[in-house]
């Protein structure tokens, strides 16, 4: 009898219990926590690349031919890459070229390899993003 009364009074007991339920739950935070972490260096990878499209669309519209205008971008880019710290230069390239001719505009595309980011080493349950990132801007030329 005695020992059917010890059992029942630790099944009584609940001075664990906040310690088990953070035992469970701690890890899930965890994981949420490094999911914002790197899920957010990814948005801001892909807007840098954004922006560095854009600036440099706006830098080659200064250009008077197509070469020219090439070759201002592919210098914005050169001297803007360092601004960004998540992306590396190594791994981006870059395509400039006159649209159709009756919409007079010049685009600037940039392709940006992120497959060495954190976020490609999340488990497999978690959805990844594309690795390959792809921006493009485009501006009017003038009416020259």
């Amino acid at each position: 009898m005695k020992l059917r009364s010890e059992s029942l009074r630790y099944v009584a007991c609940r001075e664990g219990t906040s310690a088990i339920e953070f035992a469970i739950v701690l890890p899930v935070f965890v994981m949420l926590l490094f999911g914002i972490i790197s899920y957010g260096a990814y948005l801001a990878v892909v807007h840098s690349v954004q922006q560095l499209a854009a600036e440099a669309t706006r830098a080659g519209v200064a250009g008077l031919s197509d070469s020219e205008r090439a070759s201002l971008a592919s210098s914005n880019i050169a001297a803007n890459v360092a601004s960004y710290p998540l992306i590396s230069a190594k791994k981006l390239t870059v395509k400039s070229a006159a649209t159709d001719p009756a919409t007079s505009t010049f685009s600037v595309t940039l392709n940006y390899d992120a497959s060495g980011m954190v976020v490609f080493t999340l488990p497999s349950f978690v959805p990844s993003p594309p690795t390959t990132v792809v921006r493009s801007a485009a501006i009017q030329r003038g009416g020259y």
